[in-house]
């Protein structure tokens, strides 16, 4: 199972405490704490997995920059907005969901609401990646939730990008919001489960 390196880490350290306690073999407690230890290894591994996938081609699309479930879908005079939750147990890197060159990246400190909260979109510490094409704008939002504490982009300003490319990382629940600009169809609805670099979100009109 291929994984993202920044899972390297929680896997190695949590493996090999989880054998020394195995081999030490000073009781019960030594053989519970050592199968812990492996079991969140395990985890570790299912969570930074980094499944193949084939990005889905076509004109004027707007895909999916994540793994969840869309919770809301919202628009003002300016854009569109869809919310997406991360559990534990979805995909928890993410891809561009168009092509296009990267403005901007910001990081904004902040809190560890939880993911479902009205507010965390606002309030929680969170990565902004603006991406710009010939069609507009597109704001991919990283915001980090009660467990995940920490967001990780893997571009910068100046990078261009192709639809479907991997741009970064919430390490554990969280929430991604993608800002889109108002000439866009909008192909999804409140509830529906995607799939990062393979639902379509919208079609530019």
């Amino acid at each position: 199972m291929r994984i993202v390196k920044e899972g390297y880490p929680f896997v190695g350290v949590s493996l090999v405490l989880g054998i020394m306690s195995l081999v030490a073999n000073y009781g019960l407690i030594s053989i519970l704490i050592g199968i812990l230890c492996c079991l969140v290894s395990v985890f570790c591994l299912y969570f930074f997995r980094d499944p193949e996938i084939k990005v889905t081609q076509g004109n004027n699309l707007v895909l999916s920059p994540c793994n969840g479930t869309i919770i809301e879908l919202s628009e003002n005079e300016t854009e569109k907005v869809i919310r997406v939750f991360l559990s534990v147990l979805d995909v928890h890197l993410q891809r561009s969901p168009v092509s296009g060159k990267v403005l901007k990246v910001e990081y904004n400190p902040g809190k560890f609401l939880r993911a479902m909260n009205p507010r965390a979109h606002v309030v929680n510490e969170q990565n902004v990646i603006t991406i710009e094409n010939e069609n507009g704008k597109y704001i991919v939002k990283q915001i980090a939730g009660i467990l995940a504490r920490r967001c990780v982009s893997w571009v910068n300003p100046g990078d261009f990008l192709k639809i479907g490319d991997k741009i970064g990382l919430i390490k554990f629940s969280s929430q991604v919001d993608l800002h889109l600009p108002k000439n866009v169809d909008i192909k999804v609805k409140q509830g529906d489960k995607v799939v990062s670099g393979v639902t379509i979100f919208a079609i530019l009109c």
